[in-house]
């Protein structure tokens, strides 16, 4: 089965350093990263601002090495790190990823 996995970070140089560590240590077939404003209430205060949103394609086998990675590698005190089953995808699409997440020796 795959899986998405969902976070955001600060700046596009945080994303791009996140994306780039799991797809090279296949935990990742893809990272997409797409810029965002957020409203959000933290330790009393509403804030605002830019993030970006990281959406990570990977499989069930990946998935708990993906939540700790980005949980070590996150620059906040307490990240976003969501996760859903993806249960409907075309079977080549699957393949690749399943393929690309395949840990190599």
């Amino acid at each position: 089965m795959l899986k998405l996995v969902q976070t955001t970070v600060a700046d596009e140089q945080q994303a791009n350093r996140l994306a780039r560590m799991l797809v090279e240590q296949n935990l990742a077939a893809c990272v997409q990263t797409v810029p965002i404003g957020s409203t959000y209430r933290w330790q009393g205060t509403i804030e605002q601002g830019h993030e970006i949103l990281l959406l990570i394609k990977t499989t069930a086998a990946r998935v708990a090495a993906v939540q700790e990675t980005v949980d070590r590698e996150h620059p906040y005190e307490v990240p976003e790190i969501l996760t859903m089953d993806i249960d409907d995808v075309t079977g080549p699409y699957a393949a690749w990823v399943e393929a690309q997440t395949t840990a190599r020796k």
